[in-house]
């Protein structure tokens, strides 16, 4: 599914006094640098965190550049379709990828995934950093943590929680939680954060791990009951809702991020222009109250920050996917 980001007016104004052009790149022929549409990538169904990250970036790059910016949603796989989309694409700056925790998690929990996070991406920049929340269908009996554990110990094998696919942070997060917990929980992978709210919603499945943009209407709608947020601190966009650690689950923590990544061969100046720009974008006051209200924080920071982040995540969900004893898909 692809959908044009026009540009919008009412951003125009504040951006007007800002070189259209600023930091020019080259597209190697010699042309200042973007001269047509940039895609990005989104490895999800449009409506998820990913994709609302997305959308909110490329937009503000398409009044930056004076050119179009797409989101290009590719969902499936396990986020293999659109990770392997767009690290085989042209070099050229005109494909980018919103990338996640699935890409670090995926070079543990696949044996032979069809790309390489560290051998075919260029870190561009990373954009957000969130935490996945622990949401329950109203009829499951439980308004707690402890509650929901001692339901789960009690009925075991016969609660299922939802997460947007393998390999996400979703479903890591639900992984470290039956562990630490000691509770046998069933996953149920969706294509998709929309689709896993849709039937976690509608009641086909008792819990979901999510992250907050995409939970926060339905949960001050009361559609859906937050039990416990993976972060070591509450969130401002719920501060009603208590952190597993608080809740006596020591030491949890689930979170969640999102990154612009690059073909590995894009021209080094092309990545160098999109992470000054969009280090801006996140450094923009209008965008961090936006993101803060819905639950993530703006990072930014430079290409090695984000490349070495890249690093230490891959090793950490090796870690958790070894303790979860989960064998390689």
């Amino acid at each position: 599914m692809k959908t044009a980001l026009a540009p919008l007016a009412a951003l125009a104004a504040a951006l007007s006094a800002q070189p259209a052009f600023a930091q020019a790149a080259s597209t190697g022929s010699g042309q200042a640098y973007p001269t047509r549409t940039v895609r990005i990538i989104v490895p999800y169904t449009a409506g998820g965190n990913t994709d609302i990250t997305a959308r909110a970036v490329g937009a503000r790059l398409a009044d930056i550049f004076g050119q179009q910016v797409i989101v290009d949603n590719r969902p499936g796989g396990a986020t293999h379709i659109g990770s392997e989309l767009a690290a085989k694409a042209p070099p050229d700056g005109y494909t980018l990828f919103m990338g996640g925790a699935s890409n670090a998690i995926n070079m543990t929990l696949y044996a032979k995934p069809p790309y390489d996070t560290a051998r075919d991406f260029a870190p561009i920049v990373l954009c957000v950093k969130g935490a996945n929340v622990l949401s329950i269908h109203p009829s499951l009996p439980a308004t707690t943590l402890k509650e929901l554990i001692g339901l789960a110990k009690a009925r075991p094998g016969q609660l299922n929680f939802a997460s947007s696919g393998l390999g996400t942070s979703n479903q890591m997060a639900g992984e470290l939680f039956k562990v630490m917990a000691g509770i046998n929980i069933v996953h149920v992978p969706y294509k998709g954060n929309a689709p896993a709210l849709t039937d976690t919603i509608a009641g086909h499945v008792e819990m979901l791990f999510s992250g907050v943009p995409a939970l926060l209407p339905h949960i001050q709608s009361g559609r859906l009951r937050a039990v416990a947020i993976g972060s070591m601190k509450r969130f401002s966009a719920i501060p009603n809702v208590p952190t597993f650690d608080e809740s006596g689950l020591k030491g949890y923590e689930a979170t969640t991020w999102f990154g612009l990544m690059a073909p590995i061969k894009t021209p080094r100046d092309i990545v160098a222009r999109l992470n000054a720009e969009v280090g801006k974008i996140l450094a923009s006051a209008d965008l961090q109250s936006r993101f803060v209200n819905e639950g993530l924080e703006p990072i930014g920071g430079s290409q090695e920050d984000f490349a070495r982040f890249i690093r230490d995540e891959t090793t950490k969900y090796a870690k958790v996917i070894k303790a979860a004893g989960i064998k390689p898909l």
